[in-house]
């Protein structure tokens, strides 16, 4: 009975511990390299020669031990792990020993060498670093799962089938109570969408499609001397009729945003209704403003101002000012430098304080551009912020979330029991002074956050605080800042009269990111990270992000019907289907 079980879950435990030891100075190769890979539960134990699995990766023979748990095996899950054995990665021994010597990386492979054990039964800590190094020195074209198996510098590698089960018993409840909760925001919103006064989008604009100002980009080169920190901005300026001009020289009832029209055809007849009469011959007027009111994106960490560039090119088009600052500690430059060995961490703790600063200070330099160069024409007193996860973290910060210690501290002291990704950078905010950080912007009059981290930085407490309308958008298969607890527990947290949860069912933490330059990038993230279709999810979040800001910024209340689950489901297509609602029952949710 107990080999049977142990067979059972085989496949699952030994996957996440050979996965994990692809992801998580080099040296002299060790004349000692392992042959034997052993699975131990108590007295229980087999083995299975690391020639076999070669054999089994090469030419797909099985043999020797592996022909017993192959038995117990479906032809799919073979299929797996022969592509987990033989997955090449493209990283040289320096990024590797970089990474496994910051914080972040020694945290993952404490828990790591918990399960992948040395012949003496003692955690794998040294020898998977060890491992990990020496196969990328090895092999410098890209090494495999294989090599990193044979660099092991002991005779034996023991994977604890008894850790083992218990992170995949764990994980299963993790992904349960998820998908719980990605059922729940489902069906929410399929309610509200029966139950809210319909409109027939197939007769309206598509904000999915560019609207009717052009646009010209700037790039600024900005010096805050109170923080010794220099960084750039692009800033995108909406021109029509070949020249800049302000909202109200081109007067209220001009029309913008007539893209292409229709979608998806809607199950609704448009009933004479207010909706008829605001979308009057299905136009959408320029909202009386003097000058352009001014959006601000924040990238991800280890991203760039590039990241995003549809969506500041998208919401120029309609005819907002977009500025988007790179973050010079937490950018693509950053993690360059970590991986070529010029930087010891993946991003200082300090950068949580300074990436709110930057956008601040940027409006700042802004207001005085505005004051001197007509050609600007902004208003700086209604901004929106859009941010992607470490971005989102900012947007929410300056929107005014608080950070909380006390939430942290309690949070971060299981550390190497979590499988929230995120924590592990949530946490090194620790390492700041206790203070009271005042990081929010009162010029800012409405967020986005996209896949944002901070339900252990802001907690319930912090949340709370945040009184202008906001927008989380989550992701089902986020990986590294998980749905539940990272935005929809944290959503149910927001004491905002106006608040939005966006759910991209199918999603992952890049389905809304584009690629930045193919030059630039320090590690590109592959197709199947990425996830499916990321052109729909794009598409998905410049419509909302326009209808969004035009009703919170620019104060255009013709865009409001676009902000219902309605619309939602009208957009939404297969295989990145859109679920949208404003509020949740706490109660049957579980973290």
């Amino acid at each position: 009975m107990l080999q049977k079980l142990l067979s059972s879950k085989l496949h699952k435990s030994l996957g996440i511990a050979l996965s994990l030891l692809l992801f998580p100075a080099t040296g002299v190769q060790t004349a000692v390299a392992a042959d034997r890979i052993y699975a131990t539960y108590g007295a229980f134990e087999s083995s299975v020669a690391i020639e076999d699995l070669a054999e089994f990766a090469k030419t797909g023979k099985i043999q020797g031990g592996l022909i017993d748990y192959a038995r117990r095996l479906t032809p799919a899950q073979l299929a797996r792990l022969r592509s987990i054995l033989t997955a090449p990665v493209d990283l040289t021994p320096v990024a590797i020993s970089q990474f496994l010597y910051s914080s972040i990386g020694e945290t993952l492979l404490q828990r790591l060498g918990q399960i992948v054990q040395t012949e003496a039964r003692l955690p794998g800590f040294y020898a998977i670093r060890s491992a990990l190094i020496l196969a990328a020195a090895e092999n410098r074209q890209g090494f495999t799962l294989l090599d990193v198996l044979r660099q092991f510098p002991t005779n034996g590698i023991r994977v604890n089938l008894g850790q083992s089960l218990e992170i995949v018993e764990e994980l299963q409840a993790v992904i349960n109570r998820t998908n719980e909760a990605i059922a729940l925001v489902q069906r929410q919103s399929a309610a509200a969408a029966i139950n809210q006064q319909p409109a027939n989008f197939s007769q309206l604009p598509d904000l999915r499609q560019r609207g009717s100002f052009t646009w010209t980009k700037r790039t600024l080169e900005l010096y805050d001397p109170s923080r010794d920190r220099a960084f750039i901005a692009d800033l995108y300026l909406p021109r029509e009729q070949g020249r800049v001009g302000s909202r109200d020289e081109l007067g209220e009832e001009r029309t913008r945003g007539q893209g292409r029209q229709g979608g998806q055809e809607s199950n609704y007849q448009q009933p004479t209704t207010l909706n008829q009469q605001l979308f009057t011959n299905y136009q959408l007027p320029i909202t009386n403003h003097r000058r352009f009111p001014v959006i601000v994106i924040s990238h991800g960490l280890g991203s760039d101002r590039n990241t995003f560039r549809y969506l500041a090119q998208q919401l120029a088009s309609y005819g907002f000012a977009v500025a988007v600052p790179e973050h010079p500690n937490s950018n693509a430059e950053q993690l360059r430098s970590l991986l070529n060995g010029r930087a010891t961490a993946v991003t200082p703790p300090r950068e949580f304080i300074n990436r709110p600063l930057d956008v601040s200070y940027l409006l700042d330099v802004l207001a005085q551009l505005n004051r001197t160069d007509l050609s600007f024409a902004l208003n700086l007193q209604q901004v929106g912020v859009v941010g992607h996860s470490y971005g989102g973290y900012t947007a929410l910060a300056l929107a005014g979330a608080t950070l909380n210690f006390d939430q942290l501290q309690q949070d971060c002291q299981n550390l190497g029991e979590t499988f929230n990704l995120s924590l592990l950078l949530q946490c090194r905010t620790l390492e700041l002074p206790r203070t009271q950080y005042n990081l929010r912007d009162k010029r800012i009059k409405a967020a986005i956050a996209i896949n944002p981290i901070g339900s252990s930085l802001f907690g319930k407490a912090g949340l709370s605080q945040i009184k202008i309308p906001v927008t989380i958008a989550s992701s089902s298969e986020d990986k590294v800042a998980p749905a539940l607890p990272e935005q929809i527990l944290p959503f149910t947290w927001l004491t905002a009269r106006n608040k939005y949860l966006l759910l991209l069912a199918g999603g992952t933490h890049f389905s809304a990111a584009d690629k930045s330059d193919p030059g630039s990038e320090p590690l590109p993230i592959p197709e199947s990270v990425i996830g499916p279709d990321p052109a729909l999810a794009r598409g998905y979040l410049g419509a909302w992000s326009v209808a969004f800001f035009e009703t919170y910024i620019a104060t255009s209340q013709q865009y409001r019907p676009y902000l219902s689950a309605d619309y939602a489901r009208f957009i939404s297509q297969p295989p990145l289907t859109l679920s949208l609602v404003q509020s949740l029952p706490l109660d049957n949710l579980t973290q």
